[in-house]
């Protein structure tokens, strides 16, 4: 889903980064409401080594940011995956991928914890995928919730940092 931007409108950048799906989400602010520009996932071939996927990322994530040249990214921050090491390493590298991509063109990045995002969201910081989905999708008012989970997650750290920004936003107005 797409929309054309205003070159006025702040424009952030959510990231749930993953090694095989990667969510993103573009938002903007009219009026004081968030604005979907647009909202998805990047696929990547589970059966690819690693090390091409993330080549595959990275091109994709840079098209991203060259055609909606956003003002900051909200990446999820690191979290555990205590019985689940590897798991947690090579999220590590799709991550560490976006924060490349980001910070090559001067980009501000804000890491969110998922507990964090969850509470300003949907009111808990446990809330479950289910409930993340249904808020997003109430804050943008959508008929149905975004699927997958990796882009409503997205969805919610662009929604994270762009109430963040709207006090400024609304300040420069």
């Amino acid at each position: 889903m797409t929309m054309e931007t205003n070159p006025e409108m702040p424009i952030v950048l959510g990231i749930d980064p993953g090694s095989r799906r990667s969510g993103y989400a573009v938002l903007s602010s009219l009026s004081g409401r968030p604005k979907i520009i647009e909202v998805g996932v990047i696929e990547l071939d589970a059966n690819a080594p690693l090390e091409d996927r993330l080549v595959v990322l990275a091109k994709e994530l840079s098209d991203l940011l060259e055609q909606h040249k956003p003002r900051v990214a909200a990446l999820e921050g690191v979290f555990s995956h205590g019985r689940f090491p590897r798991a947690a390493l090579v999220l590590g590298h799709a991550r560490g991928v976006c924060l490349l991509e980001c910070r090559r063109r001067g980009l501000p990045i804000e890491s969110v914890a998922p507990a964090e995002m969850k509470r300003v969201i949907t009111g808990s910081g446990r809330a479950t995928k289910v409930q993340v989905q249904r808020a997003v999708a109430s804050w943008c008012g959508l008929a149905t919730p975004p699927e997958p989970n990796d882009a409503a997650d997205a969805l919610g750290l662009a929604l994270f940092q762009l109430r963040k920004l709207m006090p400024q936003v609304q300040a420069k107005q």
